[in-house]
């Protein structure tokens, strides 16, 4: 029976076809694995995701985390599920083996990760967090640090969270007022209040692992005054340190993650230990930060693969309607219809780029910690950089969208609790609002990342996606013809770039950079489509024909979109900043 989460046919194509991921053994640091390791660890989790995450996904969701006054109440099952996840050292998966991980290559990490985040995206938040907080301290934390938390969170025994936002800041980090007083000792004191914290109380695990974000008196104003703590909710000699739950934020999906309010330093200040050097905290959390965008894609990209999938299950066996011109005859299967076609092949164009977009990033993670070369390394850094914010929003906003056919696949049961694809749709609508809101992506992208260095990373995007081209272009046939169109595509963005940052108004520069995110977006979607394309190469069957067919909608249908996009931009368009308040 084909799952109705993902399809593993897709992900070996990705990873072996096109990514190649078994080159990477030759590395050192993933020299002890091999296809088998790779094939097991993807056969494991699919396995656990069935199983434990999938069953109690719709039960997570009506029953949601409760907060009697004393302690939080969550469903059994998911600790029962997170259990065997830690137990199987999914956990670990990427970490290095000094620190008890299995150290596979991101790339897969990030393929088997897919699996529980289309099962129980909800339940999978848990571990990921802590997977992302143990890559922080592996990075910027101290060796006892490292000794301290990361293993116990490797083991599944401790978990992790990220704690930035605050009431009054959303996600504008220069005005948190989270304060770290010097204790003497070598450690500090917080007092503060966190707001939209994701798994920061429950009894899940023995410990819970907050970082962040405060000020120490006397730093610099904005965020370079910013510092990182690690402040556990029981502290390394057992006692309970002095966070506290204020109360629990109820969310229209993605309910089974217990999101949390949380104060510090109510009864004489939250113990806190510095993580690196003072006010240069958000640049270490940006390191969780940017794991987490691509993770928040990859979320969205695998609800809108599970909705995908339910819904073309569902056009296949349901029966309704005749062909046009028929006056006769039984209904045929809605699968045969024309317009549902679109929908289903809009939704797997959607689903398949966007995972195609997560997992070439997770290869650029590889090639930037193993690359043969400090060249190799800095580029696949540099471009990275430049993908994240698509890597988090295009996945966001499209598969959400690929969730919204699904409903509209099922007609009036998609509109119902009874079939599965509203609550994917309710769950992904997180997706584009938290780890940086779909405005703050596009102010990133088109304010940051494709003009720092002289716009060195807009050029080597730009130059990657030309030798694709050019071998897309030898290729002939189709792959050619959707090169050319590709091609020309590019040479606008290039050019409707240089245009918005030769206006003399940086507001005007970035009045549409949220639509400047979408068409480059849209844009780096269509490379992704290439690349499948020549990855299939001349050979047939269901899964290299619904590829080609997949990038024809691709290039027919959205691709296009970007031609009036781009219009927009290169017009200087001033009609948002001249709205004025009295006229809404």
């Amino acid at each position: 029976m084909r799952s109705l989460l993902l399809s593993r046919a897709d992900l070996d194509f990705l990873l072996h076809d096109w990514l190649g991921v078994e080159s990477l053994t030759t590395r050192e640091r993933f020299a002890e694995h091999g296809r088998e390791t790779f094939d097991a660890a993807l056969d494991l989790c699919a396995e656990i995701a069935t199983q434990h995450f999938a069953p109690h996904n719709r039960a997570a969701d009506l029953d949601e985390p409760r907060f009697d006054g004393e302690r939080v109440h969550i469903i059994p099952e998911v600790g029962a599920a997170l259990k065997v996840f830690a137990e199987a050292g999914v956990i670990g998966a990427g970490l290095p083996a000094e620190v008890g991980g299995l150290q596979l290559p991101q790339t897969v990490v990030q393929a088997c990760f897919l699996w529980f985040q289309a099962a129980n995206i909800a339940t999978a938040a848990y571990p990921f967090l802590t997977v992302a907080a143990a890559n922080l301290l592996l990075a910027h934390g101290s060796p006892e640090q490292v000794r301290t938390y990361v293993e116990p969170m490797v083991e599944g025994r401790w978990f992790g969270t990220m704690c930035l936002s605050e009431p009054q800041a959303g996600s504008s980090l220069a005005d948190v007022t989270t304060r770290a007083e010097p204790h003497g000792d070598g450690t500090h004191r917080l007092f503060g209040n966190k707001m939209w914290i994701s798994g920061g109380e429950h009894d899940l695990a023995e410990n819970i692992v907050h970082l962040v974000l405060a000020r120490i008196p006397g730093g610099p104003p904005g965020v370079k005054g910013i510092s990182l703590f690690v402040v556990p909710k029981v502290l390394p000699d057992g006692r309970r340190n002095d966070v506290a739950l204020a109360g629990l934020n109820h969310k229209t999906g993605y309910r089974g993650t217990v999101n949390t309010v949380l104060n510090f330093g109510e009864s004489g200040g939250a113990v806190g230990f510095l993580v690196g050097e003072p006010h240069r905290g958000l640049a270490y959390m940006f390191h969780m930060m940017n794991e987490a965008r691509v993770g928040v894609g990859a979320g969205a990209a695998a609800l809108g693969y599970t909705g995908y999938l339910h819904a073309l299950d569902y056009a296949r066996t349901r029966t309704q309607g005749r062909p046009p011109g028929a006056r006769s005859g039984p209904p045929v299967r809605i699968v045969e219809h024309a317009d549902v076609a679109r929908m289903l092949l809009a939704q797997k164009s959607y689903a398949e780029g966007a995972v195609a977009l997560v997992l070439y990033c997770a290869r650029l993670l590889d090639e930037q910690r193993t690359g043969a070369t400090a060249e190799d390394r800095d580029a696949a850094l540099m471009l990275l950089d430049v993908l994240t914010p698509i890597a988090k929003s295009w996945p966001s906003q499209w598969c959400l969208a690929a969730n919204d056919l699904a409903i509209q696949v099922h007609g009036g049961y998609g509109y119902t609790r009874e079939y599965p694809v509203e609550q994917f749709w309710r769950d992904n609508r997180l997706n584009p609002i938290h780890e940086g809101t779909h405005g703050v992506q596009g102010l990133d992208l088109l304010g940051r990342k494709v003009v720092q260095d002289g716009g060195a990373g807009l050029a080597l995007l730009v130059a990657t996606i030309g030798a694709t081209l050019e071998r897309a272009v030898a290729a002939g046939g189709q792959a050619a013809e959707h090169a050319a169109e590709l091609a020309a595509a590019v040479e606008r963005v290039r050019d409707v770039t240089v245009t918005l940052w030769s206006a003399d108004d940086v507001a005007v520069t970035l009045a549409n950079s949220s639509v400047y995110l979408e068409a480059v977006g849209h844009v780096v979607v269509a490379w992704m489509w290439l690349e499948q394309e020549l990855a299939a190469g001349a050979r047939t069957g269901d899964l290299p024909d619904g590829k080609r067919a997949a990038a024809r909608y691709f290039f027919r249908y959205e691709l296009p979109r970007t031609g009036p996009q781009l219009d927009l931009l290169a017009s200087l368009d001033r009609t948002t900043l001249e709205m004025r308040e009295e006229w809404y």
